[in-house]
This record gives structure tokens, sequence and C-alpha cells, in this order.
């Protein structure tokens, strides 16, 4: 979502890339959710990349690097090096690979090979601080001498994330990453893989990570928190970008119906490095401001699809629009308009509904038939204010709450009964 709205306030491509070099955990219903995600929101994208289609291309870097010395392989088994990582830390030394794997005779290569291990293959950083210019956090630097040399490919041959993203982020003359916090050490890696390929690092953003409204931890996967979830709830995909693009910042947070205007409006570097706390209710509050301020035009297809009838469709929508919640809440007036609805009536108002609509005005009802009803009623019967208007609202909607009657009666049947 930031990237997107990086790259339109650039003027920039964006780019769905799909990092699908991991067969088992790259299925292709996550990249239909997600492209399902992207399309909701309204996020085109500019080109559409898929890693797995580019694995002769990361095997002729790798083989580079070999090369040039930066790839090295190791024989250590996963328990091996979590034993490792173990002693390290009981002897209060930081966890750091060692690079034993550099000094392996020919003879302790063969005799692992003769076991049956195969090879997973680090890249060799250079012991020395890489430093950039983040959008968000500004000056950033990290010591390379205490972080592990990353491993770049699996015992399996199968390659990981980071070396197909830096020959990408290289070939597709990527300009702008944005990421979150946790990636901070990895970008210090990529910088030294990037530059020991003759390139130059793109412009990084590593955003704060969301906490929950009370400064809980959010986990993000969390299944109530996925878009999934939110498009299913109702929630209008410019509620959330409208949150998501000033979620961190200091700036107020104001319901907007454009995305271009959303962008234009954008600023990374007004994000702060503290944990942007995600309040639910903000996004209520903003889906119901959207829907308030959303012209007929462009509800209508909605409307049809939630079978409202075309010529009800947009009187009733400009009658009840300022009182959703969400849009599915039409369904509920669209039925009362379609049906009639069920008197709502309190004990204390038995004998005088009837009364009043006995004085109900002929149908069809027009724009004044709810004030002429009301003025007509007050005067037959003497009561005014709450006690006058809330009865008759729920004796011909059902409803104690809603729309202004006077738009909405025109819409009306007589009530049930």
């Amino acid at each position: 979502m930031l990237s997107w709205l990086t790259a339109r306030k650039g003027g920039g491509c964006f780019i769905l890339r799909i990092d699908d070099t991991d067969a088992e955990r790259s299925k292709e219903e996550y990249v239909d959710a997600a492209k399902a995600d992207l399309t909701w929101l309204g996020l085109e994208w500019d080109r559409y990349e898929r890693q797995s289609e580019r694995m002769a291309r990361y095997e002729a870097v790798a083989q580079q690097w070999r090369e040039m010395g930066r790839l090295y392989a190791c024989y250590e088994t996963p328990t091996e090096l979590e034993l490792r990582r173990k002693r390290q830390l009981s002897m209060g030394k930081p966890p750091v690979y060692d690079r034993s794997a550099l000094n392996l005779t020919k003879d302790q290569i063969a005799a692992y090979q003769a076991e049956g291990r195969r090879p997973h293959w680090r890249f060799k950083l250079d012991q020395e601080r890489v430093e950039w210019e983040d959008q968000i956090r500004g000056h950033v630097s990290v010591d390379c001498a205490s972080v592990s040399d990353p491993v770049l490919i699996r015992d399996d041959g199968g390659f990981l994330y980071t070396p197909c993203s830096v020959v990408d982020d290289i070939d597709m003359e990527v300009s702008h990453i944005v990421r979150g916090e946790d990636h901070v050490t990895n970008t210090a890696t990529q910088i030294q893989m990037i530059r020991s390929l003759g390139a130059e690092p793109p412009t990084f953003a590593h955003h704060s990570l969301l906490v929950g409204a009370t400064g809980e931890a959010l986990s993000k996967r969390l299944g109530s928190l996925s878009l999934a979830s939110f498009r299913e709830r109702g929630v209008e995909p410019m509620a959330l970008l409208s949150l998501m693009a000033r979620l961190g910042t200091s700036d107020p947070i104001e319901p907007r119906r454009e995305r271009q205007a959303l962008a234009e409006g954008f600023d990374i570097s007004r994000f702060g490095r503290a944990p942007a706390r995600f309040d639910e209710a903000e996004i209520d509050r903003l889906n119901a401001s959207i829907l308030h301020e959303t012209p007929y035009e462009e509800v209508a297809n909605r409307l049809q699809a939630a079978g409202v009838h075309d010529e009800i469709a947009e009187q009733l929508w400009l009658a009840v629009r300022g009182n959703l919640g969400q849009f599915a809440d039409i369904e509920t007036w669209a039925k009362i308009v379609a049906e009639g609805a069920t008197p709502d009536i309190a004990p204390e108002d038995a004998e005088f509904i009837p009364q009043a609509l006995a004085l109900l005005p002929e149908q069809p009802w027009g724009e004044t038939a709810w004030k002429d009803w009301t003025d007509k009623v007050k005067a037959e019967t003497g009561r005014k204010g709450k006690a006058l208007f809330m009865p008759l609202r729920k004796a011909l909607t059902g409803q104690e709450r809603g729309p202004e009657m006077a738009a909405l009666m025109p819409l009306l049947r007589p009530p049930k009964g």
C-alpha cells in the first residue's frame, strides 16, 4: 500500500513481484489472493513479475559471486548450527556464524559429501559498516561485523528471498523500497550484495510495525485483520487506504474518496519511528464518513446488485446514506421500502399509534408528507418533541433510529397490520 502510494506520488512504476522460488510455500491460491486484495483496494500494478521465471538469471549471478569469492559452501546441519548458536550465547558472545566453512579442507568436504550432505551457500560480507539515509528512520548505520553471513541458497539448491530480490532490484531498476523496520539488518546485507555487482542501491524507507489500539503486538498474518476479512466485513477500500496513508504520522486521518488525491498528499518522510497504533474503531469511523459523502453514481451498480429497484435507487441512497455504517446496511432500508415495516409500538403508545395512523395523508406521499402528518397528529393529540416523532418513526419503519423521515417517507408504504 505504501509502495503504491510512493510510486504514484513520484509518477513511477508500481511492480507486483511474486516471490515464488519456494515451491512448497508458493501456492497459486496465495498469488490469486494477493491479486484479489490489490484489485479490491484499487491498487493497480504497472508491471508483473514472477521470480520463478527468472531462475536462470539467479543461477548466473550466484556463479558470478562464487567466482568473486563472495559465495561459499557450508555443510553444517540445522542441528549443528543451533548447538553452536547456543554455545556462543552461553559464553556471552553474539550468535554470529563463525565462517568455519571457509577453513574446510578438501578431505573434510569429501567426507561430508560421502555422508550425503549437500551444501547451503552463504554470502561473505565485508565486515564493515553499511550506512544509508532512510526516508523514515534518517541516518542508519549497521555494523556487518555483527551480522552472520546470510544464507542465499538452501541445501536443496533453492534460492532464498534475499539474492532474488537483490538481482531483481538491479535488473528492474527499482528506485524505492518501502518495508517494515524488521528488515533493517537485511537491508544492510542487501546493500553490500548490490554494490558487489557494481550497482547502486535504491532508496529505502523502513516503517514501524503496527500495534493494536492499546499497544498490543499484532501479527501481520492475524486473520481478523487480513484484507479479506475487511472486505467480508463490508469495509470500503478507501477507508482502509485513508487510514494507512496517514497512520504513523502526526497528520490528521481524514476520509478520502480519490486514490490519486490520496497519493498526491502522501509524504513518506512524515512517518515516525514509534509503533503505529491500529484502531479498528477508526476504520469504522472512516467507513461511515466515506459512505455519507458518496454520490449515487458511484454506487448505482452496487445498489442494483443488492436488489434495489432502479426507479427508487437514487432517492433511497440519498435518503439513507447519511445513516449507513457500511454499505450492506442499505439492504435493511431497501427491504423496509419494498415490503413495508412491522410497527414497533411501545405499550404506552398503544392508543396513540392507531389514532395517528388514521391521520396519515393519502398516498402517494410527497416531499411534505412527514411534516403534514406530524403537524396534524400534534394538533389532534397535543403530543410534541420526542414523544411525537419517535413513536411515529417506529410505527412507519419499525426502527428506533434512521434517516430523516422527511426524505424517507415518500418511499415508504403504510405499516403492516
